[in-house]
């Protein structure tokens, strides 16, 4: 019989401070009412200072592992931008404060693409035999590199923190929770449009090469950029077509997907993507509203919300799509199993 990835376990964690868009409309020069209609986002959890990426990893793992019924695996794999720094990794910090080391651990770079590519990952180290059990995880402290000011509003009304983890374990491919078919893409000439552009080799060669920073605030490059229209554009376009691609792999036809969730980038992207994948209202999964855009943690906050909240269960058929920086994307499929979900605040 085929080996396959299965899901066993799904936990989650939210700062437990909430910003308002009235807390942000002084700074950002815009109204609570304007945020929403561009958005669907009405509000979103912010880390308090000094709280890493690290932090809400472990907690999300930690979570993840109880609701599996579980306290080792044989790999972490931690899926962020955000990065509690370029060198090490984050993820053998994380797997060393959840009891699990020395598991191998890892992180992975796709930018909201991130949990989905990992899921990607993981599946293979277990149908390669390399793992029987994985804990995947996506976390972000996105507030930690958004400016409030008018120039940069559109990130800052955006992004917000949060991880959620899932663990996965070696298992059959025709049982509920197994992971896949998976389609997976990237656009690497459209990179500029979703960046943070401090930190590489590229920002240390302009310095090597006496480039010196544009007028302005030298600290610009710690920041999040986002090209918003074309984001846009591109995002319902790969989100559309990678989840057409994945069904037709599985042979799954549209009207027979019982819940649908994209990565929570902002309302108007969810609604035209399940528009045009031609998923009905009732059975679309989101928190964006709530939440905000969380990047790597996005879909596992959603997919814990929804089966906490009871709209997701045991036998439900999963697309999950996903669009982030790099440009990158990715969708999957799976049969939701019956597994408790952990949700906590930090």
């Amino acid at each position: 019989m085929q080996t396959a990835a299965v899901v066993e376990g799904l936990g989650a964690v939210l700062p437990a401070r909430m910003v308002p868009n009235t807390e942000l409309e002084a700074e950002l020069g815009v109204t609570d009412e304007w945020i929403r209609r561009r958005t669907g986002i009405a509000r979103r959890h912010v880390v308090e200072p000094g709280t890493t990426t690290a932090d809400l990893a472990s907690t999300a793992a930690r979570n993840a592992l109880k609701s599996a019924g579980t306290d080792t695996v044989d790999a972490v794999v931690v899926a962020t931008t955000t990065p509690d720094r370029l060198s090490p990794a984050t993820a053998p910090e994380v797997a060393w404060r959840c009891g699990v080391a020395p598991a191998a651990a890892f992180d992975l770079a796709a930018v909201c693409s991130g949990f989905v590519y990992g899921l990607a990952t993981c599946a293979g180290l277990i149908t390669a035999g390399i793992a029987q059990r994985v804990l995947l995880v996506g976390a972000e402290t996105n507030s930690y590199f958004l400016r409030r000011t008018p120039a940069d509003r559109g990130p800052a009304i955006l992004f917000g923190d949060g991880a959620g983890a899932v663990v996965l374990r070696a298992g059959a491919a025709d049982e509920p929770g197994a992971v896949g078919p998976f389609d997976l893409g990237s656009d690497g000439g459209a990179a500029d449009l979703i960046r943070i552009e401090a930190g590489g080799s590229r920002q240390r060669a302009r310095s090597a090469a006496g480039c010196r920073p544009a007028e302005g605030d030298p600290y610009d490059d710690l920041y999040w950029a986002v090209s918003g229209q074309e984001v846009y554009r591109r995002a319902v376009e790969q989100m559309t077509r990678s989840s057409q691609r994945v069904l037709a792999a599985a042979g799954v036809a549209v009207a027979d997907v019982d819940r649908f969730v994209a990565h929570q980038a902002n309302q108007r992207i969810l609604d035209r993507v399940a528009e045009e994948v031609g998923v009905v209202e009732d059975r679309r999964l989101g928190n964006v509203a709530r939440v905000g855009n969380t990047g790597a943690a996005s879909i596992p906050l959603a997919l814990a919300d929804a089966v906490r909240d009871g709209g997701l269960a045991a036998g439900h058929r999963l697309l999950m799509t996903s669009f982030g920086g790099g440009l990158t994307w990715g969708s999957t499929l799976l049969t939701w199993p019956g597994v408790e979900a952990i949700l906590t605040e930090q």
